[in-house]
């Protein structure tokens, strides 16, 4: 739109040509003067001209040079036109070569004292200056110098030039201290600066170009402008028509009195750090062609109400990237001149209209990332044409929540070429009439709820580039007729569907990918054949694609192109090449197959690694740190590793993420790894190291994760872990540590979410100042040799004392789709349980195997969040406190082995998450509170308690008569019991994490309908 008003702007400034002058076209009527002759030989004679560009410049005439007019009554020299009209980056350049004038420019131009038309624009001048005599040419009305290659400051002489009607000094290479000098540029129409670096013009550049009257254009883009956007006192833009004052950063108000000038016919404030509301007048400006605010982020309106305006003339608006908020009013097709809108990455909602269907010269149509619901309109209103959207080219509707059927209408978009639909809700299968849109290059429908087949007509789409349909339900055969005229298909997307691939052994693919990711659907059982003939793929995912077997020789001969090749979670098997053939910096992820054989080093620098869970043996290679110096992320784990961890590690500078865990790996570990200071995961458990482990590691001051656990390490925990400020998690458990419980670990770890040191030989006491680890969910320092009372403080661990029920996802060293998932063993029921996906939901406090003393500690109580809680295996006595019950999420409760006495309180019939429940070996006594929820523990909860009488146990209570009703107790209790298991309840530990938010009505009514049963029993 810029470019078409440029246009008509320069039709009118050469229209005097017409009477005034004659161009080298029709130049043989005029002859030039002497002086004016001698004035262009000294300029060209200072020019560098590589593609002999002026080999016109000869004779005496040179009205009939190349570039230059002269007036066709005087034969002076007023018009040089030696603009580049093959810019660098313009296609046609390589076709009709470069201009590229350079040099000097001769002040000789001065002696041309007619001139009023000089335009050198993309050309290249290497950085020289502009030359300071420019603003001597005092009848210039045209200067055009943009994208020259000048340099420096524009030189304020240019305020001289009074009868100046355009500049154009565009550049990123240019700067200018003031804009005073254009004070005096009284006769100007069109000023553009695009690029030049107008930081330090200060805040009255405004109100200078204002005393402009004749002003009609303003080009001020990308010109670190800063500061408020005032306006000026009195406006005096009358005749202003075109302002383009994007890619600054104002971070101001939206200027709302641009809205009042009813000349403005096209407005760009596009990513200029604006914020406020946008002003409803822009509707009503009654020649405004062009709107584009994108990219300020904070710009906020009523979709319902702006888009109420007359917007008479509008033919493109760009609102995209703010917070347009509200529905799309009916009223939008009422705005028949737009052929482009952008809304994208705002927060408009609802639905799309029906009367959207009225917009018939729409080309571009881009709602993605909101929250727009419902079905699209199955019929919307058609145009004189009798089709829908007769001239639409892009239609954007992705990242939304809209749902229902694919409509019809979708088929009949004929000159559509991109149609983006993915990341929403639609189901039903995907309308056949798709594939009959012959200009569709790019098709993305990925990440919804489709169903059914693939139709065969995609096949015909012979312009498509970008096939997705991915993350979807879709099933059946995919066959070479897919693919039939798909010659220039370059990325294709079907992975996480259950397609089923059947193509011939001898099919040679029409298209040559750059992108093939097949995920998840079904490829094998052998690798398949025709990616052989994919000589320019690079970015291949082939995982979880039921592939067997080896993987051919020939498969390394392309490889070589690969920035990702993923093919886990397969059953490939046999020895890798050594070294590995892919493309500098790829990522490799092979893991979950059953690859052998020693670990292969890549021939050239790569940044992910993954050979976990495959069956790699031997030693890790010595040189692994200096192959790979770039590497972001390694996973070897769940292999038979040998060996020790080699020093070089310590040269992955850049490492992410190490998991070299569940290997037999042995030695110490190496010091260098402290060097690897962007480590965020860090897993070396289960494995067999030993020694101390090494302070260095304290150096990771990035470190997040970190998993020592399993092994045979020794000694203290190095005093330099305290600088680890931003660990989560801290696992040393089942090892030979000893010593002191720290108390620094009291101290500074805000974000320590999980703490395990068990089954090590730790010994004192638990510090008071555990409480200020206000993120702490998880603290295990079961089977140590520690003494004491259990501190009051723990009841002040804060994250415990709130309900977790919000699923957070615990990755770590994220890099491209790859991740370190954050995992935890956790004793319940005296087994080991691994937790990953549900991790952020289990609270638990694990001080079993102990010497912990004294009354049980009430302040636990204090914990409704906790899940788990085990105390078994110490000296606690005294009695269960009644407000146990307070415990709501409490899902396991072990007090076995301990020196606790008195009743068992009846509340704790009122845990209904309760899953696992041990009080055995205590001295306990009276009567088991058997109802409602406990009835679903059996005798093993209860044993070695001589003083306990009741059922579940089969000592009775003295006074019981068991045959009172009819129905002994036992008889009762199986009962209940079995109604209670055929009810559905006993679903464990993991169904109650899940349940977290909704457990008090289920749970409390649910007992009270068994309990209504069991009465009638009774």
């Amino acid at each position: 739109m810029g470019r078409f008003l440029v246009l008509e702007f320069l039709f009118a400034i050469l229209c005097f040509a017409t009477s005034e002058y004659t161009s080298y076209g029709d130049s043989s009527l005029i002859n030039c003067s002497e002086s004016d002759l001698a004035a262009l030989i000294d300029f060209k004679n200072g020019l560098d001209d590589p593609k002999n560009k002026l080999s016109s410049w000869q004779g005496i005439n040179c009205c009939q040079w190349r570039g230059i007019g002269c007036s066709n009554t005087t034969g002076a020299v007023i018009m040089i036109d030696l603009h580049n009209p093959y810019p660098v980056s313009f296609e046609s350049s390589s076709r009709n070569g470069f201009w590229n004038l350079g040099g000097d420019i001769s002040p000789s131009l001065l002696r041309l004292e007619s001139l009023q038309y000089l335009d050198l624009s993309q050309n290249n001048f290497s950085g020289i200056p502009i030359p300071e005599f420019f603003g001597s040419l005092k009848n210039l009305r045209y200067l055009n110098l943009s994208g020259a290659v000048f340099n420096g400051i524009i030189p304020p002489s240019l305020g001289n030039l009074s009868e100046l009607q355009f500049l154009d000094v565009s550049s990123d290479f240019l700067s200018a201290n003031s804009l005073e000098w254009a004070a005096g540029l009284g006769s100007l129409e069109h000023l553009a600066m695009n690029g030049v670096d107008l930081s330090s013009v200060g805040p009255n550049w405004l109100g200078i170009l204002n005393k402009l009257p004749l002003l009609n254009e303003l080009h001020l883009s990308d010109s670190r402008l800063f500061g408020s956007i005032s306006s000026p006192s009195p406006v005096n833009f009358s005749s202003l028509s075109v302002v383009d004052l994007s890619l600054n950063g104002f971070n101001s108000r939206l200027p709302a009195w641009l809205a009042n000038i009813s000349s403005l016919t096209y407005v760009d404030l596009s990513n200029s750090v604006l914020f406020g509301r946008i002003p409803l007048a822009f509707g009503e400006i009654p020649s405004l062609k062009y709107l584009s605010l994108a990219g300020n982020f904070n710009l906020s309106a009523s979709c319902s109400k702006l888009l109420k305006g007359s917007w008479k003339k509008i033919e493109v608006l760009n609102l995209a990237s703010n917070k347009i908020h509200g529905k799309l009013p009916a009223s939008i097709g009422n705005m028949t001149s737009l052929t482009y809108l952008d809304l994208s990455n705002n927060n408009v909602e609802g639905l799309i209209p029906r009367s959207i269907g009225k917009l018939c010269s729409l080309k571009n149509l881009d709602l993605s990332s909101n929250n727009l619901s419902g079905s699209l309109p199955e019929v919307i209103e058609n145009c004189a044409s009798n089709s829908p959207f007769p001239d639409m080219i892009y239609l954007r509707l992705s990242n939304n929540q809209l749902v229902g059927k694919l409509p019809r209408w979708l088929g009949q978009l004929q000159r559509l070429v991109e149609l983006d639909l993915s990341l929403n809700l639609f189901k039903g299968p995907v309308p056949s009439s798709i594939g009959q849109l012959q200009n569709l290059t790019n098709l993305g429908l990925g990440g919804n709820e489709l169903n059914g087949t693939l139709p065969d007509s995609f096949g015909q789409l012979s312009q498509l580039s970008v096939f997705d349909v991915s993350s979807n339900h879709m099933t059946g055969i995919i066959s070479q007729a897919h693919f039939l005229e798909l010659s220039k298909l370059k990325i294709l997307h079907l992975s996480a569907n259950s397609f089923i691939f059947n193509f011939s052994s001898s099919w040679v693919p029409p298209f040559q990918a750059r992108n093939l990711e097949l995920g998840s659907c079904y490829l094998g059982p052998s690798f398949p054949a025709w990616l052989k003939y994919q000589k320019e793929v690079m970015f291949l995912d082939f995982s979880n694609s039921s592939i067997s077997g080896p993987i051919p020789e020939w498969f390394w001969d392309i490889s070589g192109n690969l920035f990702q090749l993923n093919v886990s979670f397969n059953q490939l098997q046999g020895r890798l090449p050594n070294p590995l053939n892919v493309a500098p910096f790829a990522d490799v992820d092979l893991s979950s197959n059953n690859f052998e054989g020693s670990i292969p080093v890549p021939a050239v620098e790569i940044e992910l690694l993954d050979l976990s869970d495959n069956q790699f043996s031997g030693l890790i290679p010595q040189t692994i740190g200096e192959s790979m110096p770039y590497l972001i992320f390694l996973s070897l784990s769940g292999n038979r590793l040998l060996g020790e961890i080699p020093n070089s590690i310590g040269r992955m500078l850049f490492i992410e993420v190490i998991d070299l865990s569940r290997n037999k790996l042995s030695g110490s570990i190496p010091s260098s790894i402290g060097n690897c200071s962007y480590l965020n995961a860090l897993d070396l458990g289960d494995n067999n190291l030993s020694g101390e482990i090494p302070g260095s590691l304290g150096q990771l001051s990035q470190l997040q994760s970190m998993h020592l656990s399993s092994n045979n390490f020794s000694g203290n925990i190095p005093p330099s872990f305290k600088n680890l400020s931003w660990l989560e998690t801290l696992d040393l458990g089942n090892n030979r540590l000893s010593g002191n419980f720290p108390h620094w670990i009291g101290e500074g770890f805000a974000t320590l979410r999980i703490l395990s040191l068990r089954s090590n030989a730790f010994s004192g006491e638990i510090p008071s100042n555990l409480s200020s680890l206000s993120s702490l969910q998880i603290l295990d320092l079961g089977e140590n040799n520690m003494t004491g009372i259990i501190p009051e403080s723990l009841g002040g661990l804060k994250a415990i004392t709130k309900e977790q029920n919000i699923i957070q996802y615990l990755f770590y060293g994220t890099y491209r789709g790859l991740y370190y998932e954050e995992n935890l063993i956790v004793n319940l029921k005296g087994q080991a349980q691994r937790f990953t996906k549900i991790l952020s939901l289990v609270t638990s406090i694990d001080l079993s195997g102990n010497n912990f003393h004294g009354d049980f500690p009430m302040v636990i109580t204090k914990l409704p969040g906790l899940v788990v809680l085990n105390l078994s295996g110490n000296q606690i006595s005294g009695q269960i406190p009644e407000n146990i019950s307070g415990l709501h999420q409490l899902s396991s409760l072990d007090l076995s082995r301990n020196r606790l006495s008195g009743a068992i309180p009846s509340s704790l019939s009122s845990l209904s998450f309760l899953a696992d429940l041990n009080l055995s070996d205590n001295n306990f006594s009276g009567v088991i509170p058997y109802s409602g929820h406990m009835t679903t523990f059996d005798a093993s909860s209860f044993d070695g308690n001589p003083g306990l009488c009741g059922a579940p146990l089969s000592i009775n209570c003295k006074g019981d008569d068991s045959d009172k009703g009819g129905i002994n107790s036992e008889g009762m209790i199986d009962r209940w019991f079995y109604l209670s298991v055929g009810l559905g309840f006993a679903a464990g530990l993991l169904v109650p994490l899940l349940m977290v938010s909704i457990r008090r009505s289920w749970a409390d009514s649910y007992f009270r309908l068994v309990d209504r049963i069991v009465n009638k029993f009774g």
